[in-house]
């Protein structure tokens, strides 16, 4: 009889430290892709630029198509999860296509061969993107969605960490501090990036688990419509859009620091510094967003953006540059868990894969004319032109989203 008041004290302890096995199967499939892809990401733009001589609104260019065209993707194929009641195979078939398109790059001669590359890879994070976040969001109680993001999204760029920390080794083995990337390194780490990617899709197909129950519960049909959603959804997707569209593709930091003198394995470290503040800070942003609300973590994100970019386009040393990049990590962490939450939050699980759809669409459809905006400025005007167009963009989305602070949001 002693016992048993301890028994419902401590069980609830320890649910709450426990996630759903989707969760850390999802985690862990994200930690090995992210190693897989920041091996090689990071390098393409030098890839491109010095290697295959490609200008810098072309780099826009295959950035913004590549993540337009499959920002498509990412809506039919979140749609089709609630279609047909199930995500795991989607998101298993998604990152499988991202592993097929791969040695593309290693062989790559001209930027065509990279374009192609990048669409399939970007094809596939569009199949897979929707399924995975919707099976996350019906896999945990609407209290604990932003500390499970914010779990998720630090495994994922403690992938992006070790992935950097390989390519950094790697680029040290083999040119040392060479300001130019050779194509002998980057083939080698292409090959090698493989690996990782290959093993997050055998843990998928094994360890992944379909959610019914959840799904079962609900009567709300499976919709793609736009106009099936709730107005606070098109709302806040409508300000996503506007801010994305100032928020170019990485790959002009990546340019930027280049431009101020960094060599390539000085760019590796400025980027491992940005994942590791992202790791740090995603889960703990993430449980923030359960206690005081997803808009206002949405909205100091957002600020906090706008005033890095900003410092972005004042800067004029390497130094600068690497102690703003690592800020920027604050920017992601803040924002990724939340957004993510909002969308749970304000979707019935039925039309979850959907919303998750249009979510990452809009942010897909918004990255090409946001990368052909920097790369025009960039090359007409001057880099920091590309820089103050996206913290104008983030204060714009600022003042509109604010306007939902007003609005009820019930975690359904």
């Amino acid at each position: 009889m002693s016992s048993s008041p301890k028994t419902p004290a401590l069980a609830p302890r320890s649910r709450k430290r426990r996630y759903p096995r989707n969760v850390y199967v999802t985690t862990a499939a994200s930690l090995l892709t992210d190693i897989s892809s920041e091996m090689v990401v990071y390098l393409l733009p030098l890839f491109l630029s010095g290697v295959l001589k490609t200008s810098t609104p072309l780099i826009g260019l295959i950035e913004g198509m590549a993540e337009t065209t499959a920002s498509l993707i990412k809506l039919a194929s979140g749609y089709l999860s609630d279609r047909l009641g199930n995500r795991k195979w989607l998101t298993v078939a998604g990152y499988s296509l991202s592993l097929v398109a791969k040695p593309l790059l290693a062989v790559a001669g001209a930027w065509p061969a990279v374009f192609i590359a990048r669409f399939a890879d970007r094809f596939g994070k569009g199949v897979r993107t929707a399924p995975r976040d919707a099976l996350i969001a019906d896999s945990v109680s609407a209290d604990r969605r932003g500390d499970a993001f914010g779990f998720q999204r630090a495994g994922d760029t403690l992938g992006a960490f070790i992935g950097l920390a390989i390519a950094i080794a790697v680029v040290y083995w083999t040119q040392q501090r060479d300001v130019e990337l050779e194509r002998a390194t980057f083939t080698m780490l292409v090959w090698l990036s493989m690996i990782p990617l290959a093993l997050a899709v055998a843990l998928l197909a094994w360890g992944l688990r379909e959610v019914k129950a959840q799904r079962q519960a609900t009567k709300t049909p499976a919709r793609l419509s736009l106009m099936a959603f709730d107005r606070r959804f098109r709302f806040a997707l409508l300000c996503v859009a506007i801010f994305t569209l100032g928020n170019s593709a990485d790959a002009f930091i990546v340019l930027l620091a280049q431009q101020r003198g960094a060599s390539v394995l000085t760019t590796l470290l400025m980027v491992l510094m940005f994942n590791g503040v992202y790791t740090i800070f995603a889960q703990p942003f993430g449980k923030l967003s359960d206690r005081i609300g997803r808009l206002r973590v949405i909205l100091f994100g957002w600020s906090f953006y706008a005033l890095v970019y900003l410092g972005f386009a004042l800067s004029r040393d390497m130094w600068q540059v690497g102690i703003l990049w690592a800020l920027y990590g604050l920017y992601y962490a803040m924002t990724e868990g939340a957004i993510k939450s909002l969308v749970a939050d304000l979707t019935p699980s039925a039309q979850r894969g959907a919303g998750y759809g249009w979510l990452n669409g809009t942010i897909g459809l918004m990255a090409l004319p946001a990368s052909l905006i920097a790369g025009f400025l960039w090359q007409t005007i001057a880099p920091s032109a590309a820089f103050l167009f996206g913290a104008l963009m983030a204060v714009v989305a600022i003042v509109l989203i604010s306007r939902m602070r007003g609005m009820a949001i019930s975690h359904a």
